[in-house]
């Protein structure tokens, strides 16, 4: 399961220092507006301490956990 989201703002107001906190990436950042003018996307697995459990019981040797995309 996937989910995406976006990150809207004016310029000069952080949007990439969130984004990467958020995401681990490193999206360029500057001190001028419009430094990023392609979109970053940074895709981050969703921590779930059942998943171990359910793939146990489901014998899956890799479950594939739940994932936030951050656009």
């Amino acid at each position: 399961m996937e989910f995406r989201c976006g990150i809207i703002g004016l310029p000069n107001v952080g949007k990439s220092t969130i984004f990467n906190a958020l995401s681990g990436a490193g999206a360029q950042m500057a001190n001028y507006p419009f430094c990023t003018i392609e979109p970053n996307r940074g895709i981050v697995p969703v921590p779930d301490d059942r998943l171990a459990k359910i793939g146990e019981f489901l014998h899956k040797e890799h479950p594939i956990p739940a994932r936030i995309e951050f656009i």
